[in-house]
């Protein structure tokens, strides 16, 4: 079954570089460059959001970071990734608020945008507020486990993490206890090592 992985090493694509790794699944790697080659004809006519990453696997298109982990998870199930039945609540749950009220509560502060200092406002907007998001991560590390769905780690680990990951890393997140450690216990998984590795050879040379 063929993989094709489109990235850019300087976007989430590293996300799925590291979901990847540790699927352990032959794959080809295709590096887009921002602009008219992620725009092409040819690469709209798989993402028509013109944006990396995406994968094609056996034919099937997944794009977002989130859904090609989750999907990787299911497609490889003797890897060990996809939650089993006791932990699809947990899985399903902070995976998506990562990728729903958390994307968006990054992105809009990153950005400056911040929301009417009013009830109705944080009643409206999905993710409240960057603080709200940031203390229901918080509070799912609080009560010791090491991982998502408890003691094991799961693809929900790959995107939550990196989120948190990258939001320390950037100071696009706020931080809480427990994140570092957490941030710290998946940067020591071999597959993210070499994730870390791979990209950083593909990043483009100054000069």
């Amino acid at each position: 079954m063929a993989l094709v992985f489109y990235t850019n090493p300087m976007s989430r694509g590293r996300i799925v570089r590291w979901m990847l790794e540790e699927v352990g699944a032959p794959y080809e790697t295709k590096v887009l460059t921002y602009g008219p080659e992620m725009k092409s004809p040819e690469y709209l006519a798989l993402n028509p959001m013109g944006k990396v990453p995406a994968i094609v696997h056996d034919g099937q298109v997944v794009t977002e970071a989130a859904a090609i982990c989750a999907y990787l998870a299911f497609a490889f199930p003797d890897v060990g990734l996809a939650p089993e039945p006791a932990e699809r609540a947990d899985f399903f749950r902070w995976m998506f608020l990562a990728a729903g009220p958390g994307e968006a509560a990054i992105t809009n502060a990153a950005f400056g945008f911040e929301l009417p200092d009013s009830d109705e406002a944080r009643g409206r907007a999905g993710y409240g507020s960057l603080e709200m998001v940031t203390d229901a991560l918080a509070t799912m590390l609080a009560d010791g486990r090491d991982y998502i769905c408890g003691a094991r780690f799961t693809a929900a680990d790959v995107y939550v993490g990196a989120q948190i990951q990258f939001g320390l890393q950037f100071g696009t997140l706020p931080d809480r206890p427990g994140f570092a450690e957490y941030a710290q216990r998946l940067a020591r998984r071999p597959a993210a090592l070499r994730a870390v590795e791979i990209d950083t050879a593909l990043m483009p040379q100054e000069g």
